[in-house]
């Protein structure tokens, strides 16, 4: 069990502040795990499993009766499988004489947001649960974070082989079960195959007309595996930024994997050595130095930037009216770059930071610095 006190308190907060609460990830990252743990505070809170016949007949059949007879919070778990219910609860946010709070968790982002966004607008709140952050982890198990990913199950697995085997499982279910009760209908072998491919293209730009070649499909399909994968949190599609500065601007999106033991199991990568030794090495780095610096900033206004004669930038978060610049290298020495220098002036950047897999932080240049990942809670100092 690892604590997770930052994301309680967020859900609790949440809680009081708002009559719905809406709780997104991917499967298996703990969400069931933090509604009870915030369940556990709340002597008259009630859990509806839909994925049980116990949880979901009586929504099923009276779901106004049902829920309009609660006081205290009423977890639903995958509100993705009854989507209907979203149209009950709004009544019942706007009865005055209703003490209940509503906790919904859901593993399929687009429905859930365009549902909850339709049916409860200006009632709930979405938080994300992504899987184990550094910060809750400490950064003594920063590699095993980095190898085996942030999915409960595999990173407090007993060892290397036992969090893959795990993996290969969640994937085949994720694949054979889960896509499939979204109401989706593709192959899980061809799904399966363009999820591998594209850990192959982690952390590049987005090629929508390559990856269909190689599939042999159209450019159009392969926009929607990518859809999919990224609505049910496998993925991250990054947004590039491009403004009117003079220069050609990447304008295609960046893709990740966003767990880095999915995208070293999908590459054949079980251990340290493994991975230290694969070209795709310095990649992994940037995505997993990626999602911490989102996990612990927030995924909002995020983006890459890029020009077309090679200058780039990682990432750029706009916090507090400012814009901040990340690059990540995989490095025990990080230097600068032309390409630092060129973000730094084209996009007005207020500092960048080189985050490495290091020990201590120190300028670098004018506005830049190194700053280890395990002491990214320095940023925006």
């Amino acid at each position: 069990m690892v604590d997770r006190p930052s994301l309680q308190k967020h859900i609790e907060r949440s809680l009081s502040e708002s009559p719905v609460t809406v709780l997104l990830g991917a499967r298996q990252t703990g969400k069931t795990t933090m509604a009870h743990v915030v369940m556990s505070g709340q002597p008259e809170a009630v859990l509806y499993d839909l994925e049980r016949p116990t949880g979901r007949t009586p929504l099923e059949a009276t779901p106004e009766l049902v829920l309009s007879g609660h006081n205290g919070l009423v977890v639903i778990d995958e509100i993705q499988r009854l989507p209907a219910l979203l149209e009950i609860l709004r009544p019942l946010c706007d009865d005055p004489n209703i003490q209940a709070r509503f906790l919904l968790l859901g593993s399929a982002s687009p429905d859930i947001v365009r549902g909850v966004s339709e049916s409860l607008a200006g009632r709930a709140q979405f938080i994300d649960i992504p899987g184990f952050s550094l910060e809750e982890v400490g950064t003594s198990e920063m590699r095993t974070l980095w190898l085996r990913g942030g999915f409960p199950r595999a990173f407090l697995a007993e060892s290397d082989d036992a969090a893959f085997r795990w993996i290969e499982g969640f994937t085949r279910t994720f694949l054979e079960r889960d896509i499939p009760a979204l109401g989706v209908r593709v192959a899980s072998a061809t799904l399966r195959r363009f999820w591998t491919m594209l850990a192959h293209y982690h952390g590049q730009t987005w090629n929508g007309s390559e990856i269909a070649r190689a599939m042999d499909t159209s450019p159009k399909t392969a926009n929607t595996y990518r859809d999919l994968l990224a609505g049910t949190f496998m993925i991250r599609v990054l947004p590039s930024w491009h403004e009117n500065v003079g220069k050609r601007q990447v304008k295609s999106p960046k893709v990740y994997m966003r767990d880095p033991g999915v995208l070293h199991h999908l590459l054949s990568i079980t251990s340290m050595n493994d991975l230290q030794s694969h070209p795709r090495y310095g990649a992994s780095w940037e995505g997993f130095a990626l999602e911490e610096v989102l996990k612990r900033f927030g995924e909002q206004n995020a983006y890459f930037w890029s020009t077309q004669r090679g200058a780039e930038l990682d990432l750029m978060l706009f916090r507090g009216g400012k814009r901040w610049g990340f690059e990540f290298k995989c490095t025990d020495a990080p230097a600068t770059t032309r390409s630092m220098h060129i973000a730094i002036q084209d996009l007005g950047l207020e500092h960048l930071y080189t985050v490495y897999p290091g020990t201590e932080r120190f300028p670098m240049a004018q506005a830049i610095s190194a700053l280890p990942l395990t002491k990214i809670d320095q940023a925006f100092r």
